[in-house]
């Protein structure tokens, strides 16, 4: 089944660049962008969405569904790969807080006390 765009689980966000994230808040579509679980016990159409049409501004098209997508190895390689920036996650907020805390901020540079 292709990704329930009517979900109100479903999010889609195109950025400057051209690149869109088409995804599922819940996390619950392994197969996301390209499609949600058979018979997902998360699915609830957006209220707001019940009896309107969308024009082709509201979600980007779906992009081709890579080879592997049937098989599981293509979820299998995103797990992985969610699974490597979540361990590093927390090593790169620290640095990037710690680099924060050592530069003040320029605020505090123009109206900071003067010792």
């Amino acid at each position: 089944m292709p990704m329930r765009t009517e979900c109100k689980n479903f999010e889609s966000r195109s950025y400057p660049n051209g690149d869109t994230v088409r995804k599922c808040n819940l996390d619950l579509a392994p197969d996301a962008p390209w499609r949600c679980p058979e018979n997902c016990p998360s699915y609830e159409r957006r209220l707001a969405d019940v009896a309107w049409t969308h024009g082709s501004l509201v979600v980007s098209p779906t992009p081709p569904e890579p080879s592997g997508l049937d098989d599981g190895s293509a979820a299998a390689l995103l797990d992985e790969a969610e699974d490597i920036l979540n361990a590093v996650g927390a090593d790169i907020r620290a640095e990037v807080e710690a680099e924060r805390a050592a530069k003040p901020s320029l605020f505090k540079r123009l109206f900071g006390r003067k010792r």
